[in-house]
């Protein structure tokens, strides 16, 4: 019975997930949302340490309808895939896209019900780790992670540091140091470089962001 109630409280909790950011897609345009960049520079040169071939297969989590994928396109990668858990940021960002939006896998899933079908050159993040508060969403993103990046692949997680907001579009985040990062990561990956940023917002406020890559071990 307590089995099945704690699952029934996950299933609700991803439920309820998934109808907050369907809500904020289906509700404010780019410019209304703290998020927006135009040029994700700091993903970009990120994901160019990892001195991947065009070909390499990366997936972006929570990517939302981020401009990344339409850079990475303009970089000439051509193995993108894109997750996030609102089909409408999905469709907005396919619609965006135009003819391109062939060029990349989109997938509709809340990470921690996410099933790879292959395994990726890079797992890039960012600002979707943070939203996960309860320790079992955090393990289960572990898992998959793992389970989904090739040996020696790269992992780039970008999270609100310690000296960030608490919450974001109105929901409790869990903020992250280097250390922090490092100590939830360390068993599988190994860290390789982290670094702290500010993003500037659509409202020109600054948020402060620490992004760390890691490799896997094996």
């Amino acid at each position: 019975m307590l089995l099945s109630l704690s699952i029934l409280n996950l299933i609700n909790m991803h439920e309820d997930r998934k109808k907050h950011w369907e809500n904020i897609y289906q509700t404010k345009q780019p410019g209304q949302v703290s998020w927006t960049q135009e040029i994700p520079t700091t993903s970009l040169e990120t994901i160019e340490t990892c001195n991947l071939s065009k070909n390499a297969k990366i997936i972006d989590i929570g990517g939302g309808d981020s401009l990344l994928a339409d850079h990475l396109l303009d970089l000439g990668y051509t193995n993108i895939s894109l997750l996030d858990i609102s089909a409408s940021a999905i469709a907005r960002a396919k619609k965006r896209l135009g003819e391109r939006e062939s060029k990349v896998n989109w997938i509709v899933s809340d990470i921690t019900d996410f099933s790879p079908e292959e395994v990726y050159d890079c797992w890039h993040d960012r600002a979707a780790f943070h939203f996960l508060t309860n320790e079992n969403d955090v393990k289960q993103y572990r898992k998959i992670a793992t389970q989904a990046i090739q040996p020696k692949g790269s992992l780039i997680i970008g999270t609100f540091s310690d000296e960030g907001p608490q919450k974001c579009s109105g929901i409790e985040i869990k903020q992250y140091t280097e250390s922090s990062l490092e100590i939830h990561f360390q068993e599988s990956f190994t860290r390789e470089e982290c670094i702290r940023t500010e993003h500037k917002t659509s409202f020109d406020t600054f948020q402060s962001f620490v992004f760390c890559r890691f490799n896997k071990n094996n």
